[in-house]
């Protein structure tokens, strides 16, 4: 290769990695900036969150569970208003 076409090559691809890569760089610090500014969460914390989803997952079966036994129980009783009550039979003395 030609030694005079070398340098301005050379020259051109220095450009563009630096056009391409200062940027990344700058962001990229600027990420990690961010990240040690916000709040750790700690593991007791993680666990304690864990307890109360699954206690709220609970709470909510419950709920439905006393929710079916209500509409269960509306219908026993609008089924029974609706029939009639039931005669008494009479036996007579013979």
């Amino acid at each position: 290769m030609n030694e005079d076409i070398v340098i301005p090559i050379a020259g051109m691809l220095m450009i563009i990695a630096l056009s391409i890569g200062v940027p990344l760089v700058v962001a990229l610090g600027k990420k990690w900036e961010r990240q040690d500014k916000l709040p750790k969460v700690p593991n007791d914390m993680n666990d304690r969150l864990t307890r109360m989803e699954q206690a709220i997952d609970a709470i909510a079966v419950e709920v439905e569970r006393i929710s079916e036994g209500q509409r269960f129980t509306t219908k026993l009783l609008s089924e029974g208003q609706r029939a009639p009550a039931p005669q008494p039979v009479r036996s007579e003395p013979s």
